[in-house]
């Protein structure tokens, strides 16, 4: 097996936050330009970082087991001790995410929220540099690379929900390619695939992406598939959250009911504010 290393807009552009370099595919577009020439034969990406809609000819052929989807908060080095929870009036904490924003300042509205781009590498330097007390980052993506050492403290659900997709691994495939898709199923989760399938019809349905505060967390329990979802303003004065129950087969269908519940409740007046703001 050949592992060819693709740079993407996302990954080149580090001086400008995402919600302003762009939406759909700054992860993967052209990665999956690789693939439907051919270049390449099939395409890891994670799972947050992928459109709910895909570009004609490519499907995603396997989804592998979810990490921990939570957040996880990491203290400056200089204050190993100090936790999220300890944090001072007016603490600074770095994210590149508007949806993390939105939630830090819902929580505590006192804090001040640095932008943070680059890889994790890139942004434990940065973090180490700063004045700032604190990042917050997707856990699943810490404990990869075996750096869990370094998490300070794991947010709760209650406070921050994550990202759709968080903490999965896709596998996009084209869809007249038999041979790797048969190869890459034996790495499908199907408990997972049904969470994020859930999570995926309710960003669909909102026309949702990263420059917009969306936060979901599905997951089955038992017989029954659970799914909480929250849409929050840029400076998280205003959030409405929502959460819907019912059988797993019908993950799809949940997802959308629950993003009409959230928009009947506010949600839609948020979004039309963020969406006017950004036109």
């Amino acid at each position: 097996m050949e592992i060819q290393v693709i740079k993407t807009l996302g990954d080149k552009v580090l001086d400008s936050p995402l919600s302003s370099i762009g939406d759909k595919g700054l992860f993967t577009k052209e990665i999956e330009h690789a693939l439907r020439d051919r270049t390449v034969d099939l395409a890891v990406h994670s799972l947050k970082d992928v459109p709910t809609g895909l570009p004609a000819g490519l499907t995603i052929g396997s989804i592998g087991e979810r990490e921990d989807p939570r957040d996880a908060f990491i203290g400056h080095p200089s204050k190993p001790h100090q936790h999220f929870a300890q944090l001072s009036r007016g603490a600074v904490i770095a994210t590149g995410s508007l949806r993390r924003k939105s939630q830090l300042l819902r929580h505590r509205p006192d804090f001040r929220i640095a932008d943070i781009r680059g890889n994790l590498n890139t942004r434990l330097k940065k973090l180490e540099e700063s004045s700032w007390d604190g990042m917050v980052l997707a856990r699943a993506g810490v404990t990869r690379l075996g750096w869990e050492s370094k998490i300070t403290d794991v947010l709760s659900f209650d406070l921050m929900l994550p990202a759709v997709g968080q903490g999965a691994l896709a596998i996009e495939i084209r869809e007249d390619d038999n041979r790797v898709a048969k190869i890459v199923r034996a790495l499908h989760h199907e408990p997972t695939a049904i969470a994020v399938l859930g999570e995926r019809a309710l960003l669909r349905f909102l026309e949702g992406g990263c420059q917009v505060p969306i936060g979901a967390h599905g997951r089955i329990e038992g017989d029954r598939f659970l799914l909480d979802a929250v849409i929050g303003s840029l400076d998280g004065t205003r959030a409405v959250r929502g959460s819907i129950t019912g059988p797993p087969a019908e993950a799809s269908k949940l997802g959308e009911n629950l993003a009409r519940q959230l928009l009947a409740d506010g949600g839609r007046e948020i979004l039309d504010e963020i969406r006017a703001a950004s036109a």
